[in-house]
């Protein structure tokens, strides 16, 4: 039978650090998809999701269980990779960089030239427009398109209303959809 999160919480409260190093292998790679997600650059978001592991251990003490783990570490990862996005707008971070490799990687099986040509025209309008998204909205369509998170959870993470949720959500695929039309 599986430790709950709570109970490793709790072990890791009372000092026991093999319980944090169970809820890091529970979310590392979770957590790293997210980071990546905002910050298309895998460098930076190993970089930011360990230091959210990182502050995460440094205030476990503090963790009332008001929201499950989870929430709570991705709250910290989001609002990090935000940050770093945010002092980033001097040399930003173009979604282009990295996430020509990641698309690569998921899509390795060869198909005829027509549709990889196609996939590949897609794929650089589908880059262009998230590009063109804030912050807020890439953090909103990661995690409810990605990792399938409910409106509440994602509020919880951004610390905003479930409504706001939904409004940047709206308005995220209202600018996804007219950028990608063509395609459509």
């Amino acid at each position: 039978m599986e430790v709950s999160d709570w109970d490793l919480v709790q072990k890791c409260q009372a000092g026991e650090t093999s319980a944090f190093q169970e809820l890091v292998s529970r979310y590392q790679q979770k957590i790293f998809m997210v980071v990546l997600g905002l910050l298309r650059d895998r460098e930076a978001s190993m970089d930011v999701a360990q230091e959210a592991f990182f502050r995460a251990y440094r205030k476990i003490k503090g963790f009332k269980g008001g929201s499950s783990f989870y929430t709570w570490l991705y709250r910290i990862a989001v609002n990090m990779a935000i940050d770093a996005q945010r002092r980033q707008k001097r040399n930003p971070l173009d979604f282009r960089e990295n996430m020509d490799g990641v698309l690569e990687e998921q899509n390795e099986v060869e198909k005829d030239p027509f549709s990889n040509a196609h996939d590949k025209e897609l794929r650089a309008g589908l880059i262009a427009a998230i590009n063109d998204l804030t912050v807020e909205h890439k953090a909103v369509i990661i995690l409810r398109t990605v990792e399938g998170l409910p409106y509440k959870d994602i509020g919880e993470i951004l610390g905003c209303s479930e409504g706001t949720v939904m409004s940047r959500l709206h308005y995220a695929r209202k600018k996804l959809q007219v950028k990608l039309k063509a395609f459509l």
